[in-house]
């Protein structure tokens, strides 16, 4: 897995390798019941352009954040999009998933960009937390799923 910052854009950039195929990765982002084995628990969950939805996380002793999404962009199997911001919060970001074959697997790159229109003020938005989130996310949670261990 790598991670990169560009700290002028604020946009964080992370690729993992999968030993999955594309379909079950896929699967993995956008059916909602195999999402919330690993990823937040959404009520709702539809990989079409305009399909809203939200989900609650945060630390489980600290603060909860409502998130709001729109899904932006979808290709099956090679990538999905959405936007992603705050419920009572000014700004809005934008995450995408675009799948790659990869020897063996899938290489799976993440982009999340438009950080920079959250709140400075409000230190859990900092792009640093979006960096440790994503890097738990995609290289524990997801990696554990997809290969089962």
């Amino acid at each position: 897995m790598e991670s990169v910052i560009n700290k002028d854009t604020k946009t964080l950039v992370i690729t993992a390798e999968f030993d999955a195929g594309r379909d079950m990765v896929w699967r993995a982002l956008t059916e909602r019941d195999l999402m919330r084995q690993w990823y937040f628990d959404l009520a709702e969950f539809r990989a079409e352009v305009g399909f809203k939805f939200e989900f609650w996380a945060g630390d489980d002793h600290g603060k909860r954040w409502k998130h709001l999404c729109e899904v932006t962009d979808v290709e099956p199997e090679t990538k999905i999009g959405y936007t992603w911001k705050y419920d009572g919060y000014s700004g809005i970001s934008h995450v995408l998933f675009e799948l790659f074959d990869a020897k063996g697997g899938t290489l799976l790159k993440l982009t999340h960009s438009g950080i920079d229109t959250f709140p400075a003020d409000v230190p859990e938005l900092a792009l640093h937390n979006f960096e440790t989130g994503w890097n738990h996310i995609i290289d524990n949670s997801l990696k554990n799923f997809l290969e089962k261990k």
